[in-house]
């Protein structure tokens, strides 16, 4: 079965690695799956805070929105391919749900892209707790706020460890939602498909 500890772990290496070296997805199978996924939200992450400067020009928000979007597409396409990969386990391993198996009110790929966010925002409140150049207060709330991150994270990945369990043990059916992006779609965004129509 999938090790949620070995997800976790490569999220915050990766974070950490990333910071310092190009982005690299050295891993194989589902944790490749998985590095390709968390390396659309690292990418969104910064291109976020870019978009969030004062001091950028209206040419460098145009090219930021648009990678924001190209970035969340493919984020929310590698949460579609890590949820569409434990279908291929179970069906590998022979695993089909109980009678009457429920569904999760979230599946597996949701909540690793949620785990992978909140390495992210661990990783820089870090940074914020540690600042020598802020004052004493701010690093006291940066602390306290990585604290509260921490239990959650703790939290999350204990919920979907048991999902996960009840999944491969057939007491949880899993299904692919497909968030069906229109924005990025020329035959599905009115603004794109109607330009050309003047």
């Amino acid at each position: 079965m999938v090790s949620v500890d070995e997800i976790t772990q490569l999220h915050a290496e990766t974070v950490a690695l990333w910071h310092h070296e190009e982005i690299s997805n050295p891993y194989e199978g589902f944790l490749q799956l998985v590095c390709q996924q968390h390396t659309f939200n690292y990418l969104l992450w910064h291109e976020e805070d870019v978009a969030r400067s004062p001091n950028v020009g209206d040419t460098r928000i145009a090219e930021v929105k648009r990678a924001i979007d190209k970035y969340n597409q493919q984020r929310n396409d590698g949460i579609e391919q890590l949820d569409a990969a434990l279908l291929q386990m179970l069906a590998a391993e022979k695993i089909e749900p109980e009678e009457g198996a429920r569904l999760n009110t979230e599946t597996p790929g949701s909540a690793i892209d949620r785990l992978s966010i909140l390495s992210l925002r661990r990783y820089h409140m870090q940074e914020q707790a540690d600042r020598s150049d802020a004052s004493q207060e701010h690093r006291a709330k940066a602390t306290q706020r990585l604290k509260t991150l921490g239990e959650q994270h703790a939290d999350l990945s204990r919920s979907l460890s048991e999902l996960l369990e009840d999944i491969f043990a057939g007491r949880k059916r899993l299904k692919v939602y497909f968030q069906f992006k229109m924005y990025n779609d020329p035959t599905m965004n009115p603004y794109l498909y109607k330009k050309d129509k003047g």
